[in-house]
Order: C-alpha cells, then sequence, then structure tokens
C-alpha cells in the first residue's frame, strides 16, 4: 500500500516534484527525465511510470522559463525512439516464450491486452499505443514477439514519438502557464490520465458486450 500511496502522490503532485527535482539537480534534470520516459518506454517492467502527465508537466515547466523547451522535445524525442527499439530487440529475442509464463518479469495480462490492441488496429497500434497507459510500454515489446518487420516498425514508432512528445510538451509549454491550468494541476493531470485510459474502457466494454452472458 505504501507502494501504492507513493505513485499516487507522485501523479498527482507532478508539478510539485519535478520542481523539486528542478530545484535540486538543475541540469542534471534532462538526464533524469531521459531515463524516466526511455525506461517507461522501453521496459516492460516499467508501465507505472509517469508518462502522459510528466511530458505535459515538463512542457509546463518549459514554459515558465524553468526547463528549455528547445532542448527537452528532441531529448524526449530521442529517448522515446530509442526505448521503442529497445523494447522491441528485446521483444524479437524473447519471442512466443513471453506469453508462455516462463519470465516472470512480463505480465501477461498486459501482454495479452496489448495483442489484442493489435489485433483490433493493426500495425497502427504502435501509434495508438503512444496514448495508452501500460499499452505503450508492450506495444514495441509485442510488435517484436509478432516479428512485425523493423523497417515498417521504425516508421510508426517515429511517427508515434513526434506526435505523442509533440503534441503533449507544447500543449503544456503553451497551455501549462494559464493560471486557472496551474492552479488546479492535480485536476489537469487526473484529466490527462481519464483521457489516456478512455480507449482501454471503452475496449474493456465492447468486450464484455460481446462475450456471452
Amino acid at each position: 500500500m505504501d507502494f501504492l500511496h507513493q505513485v499516487v502522490d507522485l501523479f498527482l503532485h507532478l508539478d510539485k516534484h519535478l520542481a523539486e527535482i528542478i530545484g535540486h539537480y538543475g541540469g542534471w534534470t534532462y538526464a533524469i527525465l531521459f531515463a524516466v520516459v526511455f525506461c517507461e518506454t522501453g521496459l516492460v517492467v516499467t508501465p507505472f511510470l509517469p508518462g502522459d502527465s510528466l511530458l505535459f508537466a515538463v512542457g509546463t515547466f518549459a514554459g515558465m522559463g524553468s526547463l528549455d523547451v528547445r532542448v527537452v522535445v528532441p531529448l524526449l524525442l530521442l529517448a522515446t525512439f530509442l526505448g521503442d527499439n529497445v523494447n522491441y530487440f528485446i521483444g524479437k529475442k524473447v519471442g512466443r516464450r513471453a506469453f508462455s509464463g516462463e519470465l516472470r518479469f512480463v505480465k501477461r495480462e498486459y501482454l495479452t491486452r496489448t495483442e489484442a490492441f493489435y489485433e483490433r488496429h493493426g500495425p497502427r497500434t504502435v501509434i495508438l499505443a503512444r496514448f495508452v497507459p501500460i499499452v505503450r510500454t508492450f506495444a514495441p515489446f509485442v510488435a517484436g514477439v509478432g516479428a512485425m518487420p523493423y523497417h515498417r516498425f521504425i516508421g510508426y514508432s517515429l511517427a508515434g514519438a513526434l506526435l505523442w512528445v509533440g503534441l503533449l510538451v507544447l500543449s503544456g509549454y503553451f497551455f501549462g502557464t494559464i493560471p486557472v491550468v496551474r492552479d488546479n494541476f492535480s485536476i489537469v493531470v487526473l484529466a490527462i490520465i481519464a483521457i489516456s485510459l478512455m480507449p482501454m474502457v471503452v475496449q474493456f466494454v465492447r468486450a464484455r458486450r460481446a462475450s456471452p452472458a
């Protein structure tokens, strides 16, 4: 419960935690942000790390002048793209063993959910999953497991990274400094999380309706 409480606190007060990191580490904040985004994207064992809300918060602090938007955008694009590619090749190396239950660090529930996402959306999943928590962490991995040709994967990966980082960081940059947004940051974060989870909720409801009573 302590871990869950810490995760919830991190998400709800992301602005305060990021301000503390910037104040304490200064320029090293860029390296920390790179590492967090890379791990959230590239390692199937860290899907709980903040993604959408972190990018929005980063954009907000860039808008206030605490971070340089000319640095964070290309830096986080690189972290996302590299994370995707590392995840893809890990999946390619592991193969279908990931679904056998042999790998304890891979949660089969998330794999199954992501594979169902692929069945519904096809290769576009690599782009669409960027905006769906947990699924975005497992999408490159499942693409590698499913032997999606790398030349095809890399195009979708780059497009997804550009859309995800560009849209969220720049949204924070232009709108995060508006007083009503800045003063209600926790509510904005909850709204971002709710919107991100909406595709998963819709998919779950449809699956429940389609299954026999």
